[in-house]
């Protein structure tokens, strides 16, 4: 029995070190580790997120180790990946990319099996069969001008948007075409408003305001700071990357929804150590605080989020991606709704 005892205790003083062979939550690389992700020279990473520069330059800075970017579009991806790794060709070691595009990756055997100790911390749902891990959620909510919008006239909850009041005031991403903003749509459908019957009112309701629409998240700020359009759907992180833009998020009852961002990294990496010191080092308490303090971006670390009031009190819950067919099936639903008079 005492022979026992000692062998648990002698287990539990190990594990600490068998996890810091890797990279802790604060970035601090174990050094055999780091030293053969040298001699590899550099790591090749394909994404479709952007501004990611300064984590970039403080991953080559710490570890001597270059960080080669590649962006790719989401409509690009897959068969960029699938082009190169069907010829044996696949450059790529370290992938970002939206949920169902990793996801399809991994049916396809292109990533490799990583479980990064620096995620030790992360909620559960964040990792995907040992494979994908999510680092963020690319939120959205109502972004209001503060100077032009009274304090009373806030939207309380996502439904006020359907206040006649706000006819011709409001910018959003095309509904009919836009991925994200279909999918958020949905995830109000799925998450928040109580009924279909709630929810298609909300959507009419919507419609009869009359939105500007734009192709995407990144113009709905400018008619907004301009005063062109006073409220939008669109992102929190503009508070941050437009500052000193008259910009605020409306507080809403209900949660802040997004789609989770998420890595992983290929079978048959080129550079094997640098992709998991690359993760590790991606995950940690240092990266992610970069990414939400200079990029404003919501992360998954305990305790880090982006310097904008109120957002370390929201509720921000994950929602999933839709596949291509429901983005398509949806759109087209939305254009009838948002094209009625």
């Amino acid at each position: 029995m005492k022979k026992l005892v000692a062998l648990v205790v002698l287990i539990l003083f190990m594990a600490p070190c068998v996890f810091a062979a890797g990279t802790d939550a604060k970035g601090s690389a174990g050094q055999a580790l780091v030293e053969k992700a040298k001699a590899e020279g550099k790591v090749t990473f394909y994404a479709n997120i952007t501004s990611v520069e300064p984590i970039l330059e403080d991953f080559g800075k710490r570890y001597g180790v270059k960080a080669e970017y590649t962006r790719l579009s989401t409509t690009k991806f897959i068969a960029t990946i699938l082009t190169e790794h069907a010829a044996g060709k696949l450059t790529a070691d370290v992938l970002q990319a939206p949920m169902p595009v990793l996801e399809f990756l991994m049916e396809k055997g292109v990533l490799a099996s990583y479980t990064s100790p620096a995620a030790a911390g992360y909620p559960k749902w964040a990792n995907k069969d040992g494979k994908i891990q999510s680092f963020g959620i690319e939120y959205a909510a109502l972004i209001y001008n503060k100077e032009l919008v009274k304090p009373a006239d806030v939207p309380k909850k996502y439904e006020d948007l359907t206040d006649p009041k706000w006819k011709g005031k409001i910018v959003m991403a095309d509904p009919s075409s836009h991925p994200t903003t279909i999918s958020w749509l949905i995830g109000l459908k799925e998450n928040v408003i109580k009924s279909e019957a709630e929810w298609m009112k909300f959507l009419k309701g919507l419609a009869a305001n009359k939105p500007m629409f734009v192709a995407s998240f990144g113009p709905t700020p400018a008619p907004i700071e301009s005063g062109e359009k006073l409220i939008g759907i669109s992102m929190p992180k503009y508070i941050i990357t437009k500052a000193p833009a008259p910009l605020d998020w409306a507080r809403v009852s209900q949660p802040m929804m997004g789609t989770p961002r998420g890595m992983a990294i290929t079978a048959g990496a080129p550079h094997p150590n640098a992709s998991r010191l690359f993760v590790d080092y991606w995950l940690s308490e240092d990266a992610m605080k970069i990414m939400a303090e200079k990029v404003g971006e919501y992360v998954l670390a305990p305790g880090i989020y982006p310097p904008i009031a109120g957002i370390d009190k929201a509720k921000v819950i994950p929602i999933r991606e839709l596949s291509d067919d429901e983005i398509k099936k949806w759109g087209d639903e939305f254009k009838k709704i948002f094209a009625t008079p």
